[in-house]
């Protein structure tokens, strides 16, 4: 992963670093804030191990074993034979091992001074616990553990050079280190968390995300629209829009890639799964090829959740699948829609068996028909991975357009679409993100997005004025 890749994952999982990072400054706080106040008070002792004689070998000899001794001496201090008498002259309600949990030994290198720190919540009684415990220990060393076995006196001595004082200031807890270790934590967590969402997260959200899929090309990269369920027909209501050029785009980017006279004119849009845009972004596409004076056959081939006559604001009750079952002639289905050059023709009643109607004799004549009629033949197909249709119009056509929503559509999902097409030898013309987060006016970026599903629609003007005697000849015949 590249510096640009790891910012841009921040940038798309910010949420979950700013919450790791929340988590971790309020453990701090609450730990510091559940955290006792204690204070430390500590004496410093001097050791020095005294010399039978003057000589300087002797002093060196002398100065070495006592800093030997001092490093030994840090454990003697907590010691239960060191700390039964403090406990015992102050009177204090505590074990020797629990008072040796409170206390710090230590050393400098090279030295032979011995501190002894005592934590307590209470001030005094820690600068009277560090004094105590240097008395205590002083007496134990000279009365005891140095004395010569014949007796005498001890050749260790010990003072004490600087007597435990009451302390002013709290030694704990330390804020400033607790929050930095909370804002540090936090940071550290968040962006971890971060990558480990990314790592396994399989929505497509880049161009490339679907380059790793398939080698097929992406014609166009359609915005995210909050309104495109109430507007979905952004091309008619703002031809200037961004949008609009974005679907012009796809126009443009489709005629490069325009099928062979072999192939044919007619073109299936479909998906992978429901709600990524097909339907939208079909109809769109449908009037930017109609707006150059092509002649433009809209159908809708969603026989099982039709939605090309709600988008358009048409009637729907006789369509697709009256053609298919010879309960009604094309003239009878087809409706003109704005100013003549697109023709839609809507699913009409749900059949039982789509998928053979489908795959019949009849639809491979009726796409015959639409392609001697119209320049383009444009097929809103259901989505490939809850059922066959659209693969089995795929291979009666020129090749399918695959839709797929960015921040929402899955790798796999894609994948597996694209290996049904496949596995019918059916053409992928390319692939056509939609639901792309627009980051400024001149670029797009993925992100998520929901706004560019097929829900609800507004009703376009009806533009045939004889329609209604149209489908009341057909309701006749039926």
């Amino acid at each position: 992963m590249d510096l640009q890749e790891f910012i841009r994952v921040i940038r798309t999982r910010w949420a979950s670093v700013a919450l790791v990072l929340g988590i971790g400054i309020g453990a701090a706080v609450a730990v510091t804030a559940l955290t006792p106040v204690t204070y430390t008070a500590s004496t410093t002792l001097y050791i020095s191990v005294q010399a039978t004689a003057g000589s300087a070998t002797e002093v060196g000899q002398g100065n070495n074993a006592a800093q030997q001794k001092t490093r030994s001496y840090a454990n003697v201090v907590k010691s239960a034979r060191v700390l039964g008498p403090v406990i015992k002259d102050l009177g204090l309600d505590v074990t020797p091992a629990t008072l040796a949990r409170s206390i710090t030994a230590g050393t400098p290198q090279s030295t032979v001074l011995l501190t002894v720190a005592v934590r307590d919540h209470d001030p005094e009684l820690a600068a009277k616990l560090a004094n105590a415990i240097g008395r205590s220990f002083t007496d134990v060393v000279s009365d005891s553990l140095e004395k010569p076995v014949g007796g005498g006196t001890s050749l260790v001595r010990i003072e004490t050079t600087d007597p435990a004082t009451v302390p002013t200031q709290p030694s704990g807890p330390h804020k400033t280190v607790n929050l930095a270790a909370g804002l540090a934590g936090g940071l550290i967590g968040g962006i971890a968390l971060a990558l480990l969402r990314n790592a396994f997260d399989t929505r497509i959200r880049r161009t490339s995300d679907i380059g790793t899929i398939t080698p097929a090309p992406v014609l166009g990269e359609i915005a995210f629209d909050a309104n495109a369920a109430r507007e979905p027909l952004i091309v008619r209501k703002d031809p200037r829009s961004t949008m609009s050029e974005a679907f012009r785009g796809l126009r443009t980017n489709l005629l490069f890639v325009d099928p062979d006279a072999d192939h044919g004119k007619t073109i299936v849009v479909t998906s992978a799964m429901q709600g990524e845009g097909k339907t939208t972004t079909t109809a769109n596409l449908a009037l930017t090829l109609a707006e150059n004076g092509a002649k433009v056959a809209f159908v809708d081939a969603d026989l099982r959740r039709p939605r090309v006559a709600e988008v358009m604001g048409l009637e729907g009750a006789v369509g697709l699948s009256d053609l298919l079952i010879a309960r009604a002639e094309l003239e009878d289905v087809v409706q003109p829609w704005g100013s003549g050059a697109l023709s839609v023709i809507p699913a009409g009643a749900t059949p039982p068996n789509p998928s053979e109607l489908l795959g019949s004799q009849a639809m491979r004549a009726l796409i015959a028909e639409l392609e001697s009629r119209f320049d383009h033949v444009l097929i809103d197909s259901p989505p490939l991975l809850p059922v066959t249709d659209a693969a089995i119009l795929s291979k009666l056509t020129a090749g399918a357009i695959v839709v797929t929503a960015a921040g929402r559509s899955r790798r796999p999902q894609l994948k597996r679409a694209l290996e049904v097409l496949a596995g019918l030898d059916a053409r992928v013309l390319g692939i056509v993100a939609t639901m792309v987060h627009r980051k400024n006016n001149s670029s797009y970026g993925y992100g998520y997005g929901y706004g560019y599903g097929e829900t609800s629609v507004p009703t376009a003007p009806d533009t045939d004025g004889d329609r209604a005697g149209r489908r009341a000849k057909v309701a006749h015949a039926r």
